[in-house]
């Protein structure tokens, strides 16, 4: 098989259908009948699993992998990948914020400078001002705090090889963070820009940003660690020549200072930076004890559309 177009369904009901139709064309625009649509329902609450059942029951070319709940946008990704069988694999959100023609694009690009990713980048951020700011801030700390040197308004829409793929799926953690798995998996990548629209409400909110971000950055750098061990050391010298200060007055001087505020303010300085420091290594440890498990990072309940 030639081509295969991969996409997750959540609140996708809507936009199914036109969603299904542009992708059909874009895709016998390309390669002919020789194409499959893999969609990965990730415990949408609406429609979506009807509607996608219906169309592996018109269409021969569509395949529905039914998640038993919803487990996130990224691991939904990662299972329609593993499904996917064609030589040449398209990932896109089936919301058509990305337009599904960009395939014919992006194409044009791997064919034209022989490289193995073709992925779009937003030309401008869409959203209110507030969407766009924590946007660049989401994505300037993962850079600055992960090691990474991801690009900014990445946009899911991207055509892959296979070998590129094979190599993707190598990765076996279970905290999927897909930008950053693209970007270590190396090969040839090349950006192209797109217009993305905005035809529902963004599900990543602050909230949900944050969470990614302090994810990425536990999952792809040991940054944190690395602090914290400079933050001690810096303390605990501030701590010996102060230490040495008061010695040298209380025998030379034999005056005591009161300090009774410096010593509070010192211990509820020092205790939240504590647990911060502790909270760091905890997420840390619940990483390698949610490696260490070894559980599916998805279920499957049910496979529509392929014998």
């Amino acid at each position: 098989m030639r081509l295969s177009i991969v996409a997750t369904l959540y609140q996708s009901a809507e936009h199914l259908l036109e969603f299904h139709a542009r992708c059909c064309r874009a895709a016998e625009a390309l390669v002919g009948d020789d194409y499959e649509i893999v969609l990965v329902n990730d415990g949408s609450p609406d429609d979506s699993l009807g509607r996608a059942i219906r169309l592996t029951e018109t269409d021969p070319h569509v395949v529905l992998v039914d998640l038993s709940r919803n487990f996130g946008h990224h691991k939904a990704m990662m299972t329609g990948l593993a499904h996917a069988r064609g030589d040449e694999v398209f990932l896109i959100d089936s919301d058509l914020e990305e337009p599904p023609e960009c395939l014919l694009t992006f194409s044009e690009h791997m064919r034209g400078e022989g490289c193995d990713v073709v992925y779009g980048v937003q030309e401008q951020r869409k959203g209110s001002v507030f969407e766009r700011l924590s946007g660049n801030l989401f994505w300037t700390l993962i850079n600055q705090l992960s090691g990474l040197s991801l690009p900014a308004n990445v946009v899911t829409a991207r055509l892959m090889s296979r070998r590129y793929i094979d190599a993707l799926l190598g990765h076996e953690e279970r905290e999927v963070f897909m930008a950053g798995l693209f970007h270590i998996t190396g090969f040839t990548q090349k950006a192209v820009p797109i217009q993305k629209l905005s035809t529902s409400k963004s599900t990543y909110t602050f909230r949900r940003k944050l969470s990614l971000v302090v994810n990425s950055v536990t999952s792809f750098s040991v940054l944190p660690l690395v602090a914290i061990f400079y933050i001690g050391l810096i303390i605990f010298s501030f701590a010996c020549c102060y230490s040495a200060y008061l010695l040298i007055i209380w025998l030379f001087f034999s005056y005591t200072m009161p300090g009774w505020t410096s010593v509070m303010v010192s211990i509820w300085l020092l205790g939240g930076l504590i647990l911060s420091c502790m909270g760091i290594i905890g997420i840390y440890l619940s990483k390698v004890f949610s490696e260490s498990k070894r559980r599916p990072y998805t279920i499957i309940r049910n496979i529509y559309g392929r014998s």
